[in-house]
């Protein structure tokens, strides 16, 4: 009882909270018909100073840390990203009306990270005084690049066995068609022989026996037993290998996790302290309320192109997000009781692996799964994902990391 009027009271909070008071009035005004833009510039421009922050604290504090410290957590980062992709497969994709792809693609998206979900915990995390690893925002890139691999190689491997298939079906009524054909030229050649018996039946007489008559097929199983046609068709083609670097190089090249890295890199190897501290640090939660504000006005124009799909991705969009944290939020308190990981930083893993990437993860669905439905995975992640990842995920997973191992 106590967890849940202190959930209630933090959630009470959070709808207050800058973070997601932007994103709601993002949202309404978007409703009301308002035709505020941001231009796409300093969209991207907000996006990328606030990733660059994120990598910058991260790769500091690696630098000040053991890095022992960081492979339990980093480990179950991996598991996350590659475990999401398999739950949405095998869940939303056997939902009706649900095409495989699209739910692959989505699942994709999912088990990426939303840099601007990691930066909204990441600040109700220091507004409330609660400590944790500045590294474990650097968990970012373990869960996003094998979530979208994963999801790439999924699709691409489930597409080519859907070509394949068909393929074999097409190759079968060819050899229908044929053996059809040749039961007509059979019936024709036997009629003909029929014909010549009479005729010269005196000459076969003589001979002493018949001319062997041609085998021809009686039925179709026949047919395909002289043709060494197998129940599964001819053999099948060698099937092209995925090749997995170009779409890890792919991800890596993208807009948010190359400025990660580059925050990370810079961190690590570099004295950045003063700039940031001067510069980084004092603008973090400023842009960071433009970038919910943007987001919220994006929601509600996906909202019309996710009802043009199934409402099944509703549903996943609403569950997912939770599902993935709880899964996320169990593998972190092993790492907790088993490294010392800390509450906060149990309840980032679990932020995380509740959120949908917004930034780096469609471009990269978009050149690796091209038959896959924007309006599905984008949709359902943006109008949906997104909000209840921030306005649910956050406040639930902080507030079951103080209960169960205290701040």
């Amino acid at each position: 009882m106590d967890f849940l009027s202190d959930f209630l009271t933090k959630f009470g909070a959070q709808l207050q909270s800058p973070t997601l008071a932007f994103l709601i009035g993002g949202i309404v005004i978007a409703a009301l018909g308002s035709k505020l833009q941001i231009p796409d510039a300093i969209y991207k421009f907000i996006v990328f100073m606030l990733l660059i922050k994120v990598g910058l604290s991260g790769g500091i504090a690696i630098r000040n840390s053991n890095i022992a410290e960081m492979l339990l957590p980093a480990l179950f980062a991996v598991v996350m990203g590659i475990l999401i992709v398999f739950i949405g497969r095998y869940t939303l994709a056997k939902m009706p009306k649900v095409k495989t792809v699209d739910a692959i693609a989505t699942a994709g998206l999912f088990g990426a990270v939303s840099g601007s979900t990691l930066a909204a915990g990441i600040t109700v995390l220091e507004a409330q005084g609660i400590e944790y690893e500045p590294w474990a925002g650097a968990l970012y890139p373990f869960m996003d690049i094998p979530a979208l691999v994963t999801a790439i190689v999924v699709a691409s491997i489930y597409l080519s066995k859907r070509e394949h298939l068909s393929q074999q079906r097409r190759t079968a009524d060819a050899s229908f068609s044929t053996a059809d054909a040749s039961f007509s030229t059979a019936d024709a050649s036997f009629s003909t022989a029929g014909a010549s018996f009479s005729t010269a039946g005196a000459s076969f007489s003589t001979a002493g026996e018949y001319p062997s008559k041609p085998e021809y097929p009686t039925s179709r199983q026949e047919y395909r037993s002289q043709q060494r046609i197998t129940a599964s068709g001819y053999p099948s083609k060698p099937r092209e290998r995925v090749k997995i670097w170009p779409i890890v190089k792919e991800s890596l090249e993208g807009s948010a996790l190359s400025a990660l890295l580059l925050g990370l890199a810079l961190g690590l190897l570099t004295r950045p302290e003063s700039v940031f501290e001067s510069f980084y640090e004092p603008l973090f939660r400023g842009l960071l309320s433009i970038l919910m504000l943007v987001m919220g006005m994006e929601a509600w124009s996906r909202i019309g192109e996710l009802r043009k799909v199934a409402q099944w991705y509703a549903v996943y969009a609403l569950v997912a997000p939770l599902l993935h944290g709880f899964i996320a939020f169990g593998l972190g308190m092993i790492a907790h009781y088993a490294t010392g990981f800390s509450p906060g930083g149990v309840a980032l893993l679990a932020i995380i692996a509740a959120s949908s990437s917004d930034i780096s993860g469609p471009p990269t669905l978009r050149a690796g799964i091209p038959s896959a439905n924007p309006s599905a995975y984008i949709g359902a992640s943006t109008a949906i994902g997104t909000p209840v990842a921030i306005a649910l995920g956050i406040p639930l997973f902080i507030g079951l990391a103080q209960a169960l191992m205290g701040s």
